[in-house]
Formats: C-alpha cells, structure tokens, sequence
C-alpha cells in the first residue's frame, strides 16, 4: 500500500491513522506546488485533482477523501480501536467529529486561507468561524480528553487541521484546552513518527 502525501498536509492524518495500527505502507511526498513526485513524474497521473491524500493498494487502485480514508484504516485494525464497532455510539462520536473536521474546519481553512487571491471579506469570515469551532472545542475538551472520549482517528485528522493555525499565524491563546490537546495528541508516539518522517519535527 501507498500512501500519497504532503508534508503538513490534511494527509498527515491518514499517515498519522496507519502509523497507529501498525499498517504497512510506502509513503510517496508529492510537491503540491508543483504536482510533481521525487522521481519527477506527473502526480496528476496518479490524482487527477491534484489532492492528497491518496491511498494506492497493491492491486493497483487508489482512492480518496481523508475522512473516508481515516475511516478504512481504522476499520482495517480488527478491534477498532480508533472507530468502535458498527453499532455503538462510540462509532457514531467518531464518525461525527470526521464530519464535523472535514466540513468545519478542513473547508473552512482551504481554500480560502491558504490562496492570496481569496477577498478580504471571505478571509475574515473564515477566520470568525474558525474561531467559533475553536471555541466550542475548547469548551467540549474541558470534559474531556479527546473529541469522542477515548483517542480516535477524528483526533488524528482535527490536529493535522487545527494546526494549520500555526503555519497561518492564527492564534490559539484564547483557546488553552485546545492547545493543551494538540500537544495531547503529539505526545503520542505514532503522531511524532509521522511528523518526524515528514519533516516537521526533529
């Protein structure tokens, strides 16, 4: 299996899910500037879109979209530890907080923070919501550890997001249970592994 990458990118997510199960994987970096690969082929053979993530099984097809990725690898470990079983309201809270990642956090920040061209006005509302999904993060986590209880991959996929705050300078001193469970989540062994493996951390 390969896994099609950018080093920061919401991809390091689905890194960060197969480093926790002890998946076996290739990780291939792509150049997002410039949609090349290391050996200089097009990545747009390989994603048309030009995105990552992307998984490539042995068989040869690939597939897309982290949350739906993030949700494969962690049914891929029998117990799913990071999912919970079809059923239970453990699944249910993981699932939730993958949607709720991916469409108020992740599409908040991208496009329109990381595109100079983006209008003043869409950039400054962006930045009110995020702030509002900060805001109630930092809320829920002064229950509780991690956003579905117990560590999941909707962890995963809201530190690879969130942290976008930084390489954007957006502060999050205002937030200080959120930034206590960024560092939460980074502590653990598989996310150092792929943020080291990455270049993003000595």
């Amino acid at each position: 299996m390969k896994l099609y990458y950018a080093p920061g990118a919401c991809s390091l997510a689905v890194h960060i899910a197969l480093r926790e199960i002890g998946a076996p994987f290739d990780a291939v970096a792509v150049d997002l500037a410039t949609h090349k690969l290391a050996d200089g082929s097009s990545y747009l053979d390989v994603a048309p879109r030009g995105y990552v993530p992307v998984l490539e099984f042995d068989d040869g097809t690939r597939h897309s979209e982290a949350a739906a990725l993030l949700q494969f690898v962690a049914d891929s470990d029998p117990a799913r530890t990071l999912i919970g079983e079809p059923g239970t309201t453990r699944r249910l809270a993981a699932t939730e907080w993958l949607a709720f990642v991916a469409t108020e956090l992740h599409k908040t920040f991208s496009p329109w923070l990381w595109h100079k061209e983006t209008a003043d006005s869409t950039r400054q509302a962006a930045k009110e919501k995020l702030a509002a999904r900060f805001a109630e993060l930092d809320t829920l986590l002064a229950g509780q550890d991690f956003l579905a209880g117990d560590y999941s991959v909707a962890d995963a996929y809201a530190f690879t997001i969130v942290n976008w705050a930084n390489f954007l300078a957006l502060p999050l001193t205002r937030y200080p249970r959120l930034t206590a469970y960024l560092a939460r989540v980074a502590s653990r062994p598989a996310v150092q592994a792929a943020l080291r493996a990455e270049g993003l951390v000595r």
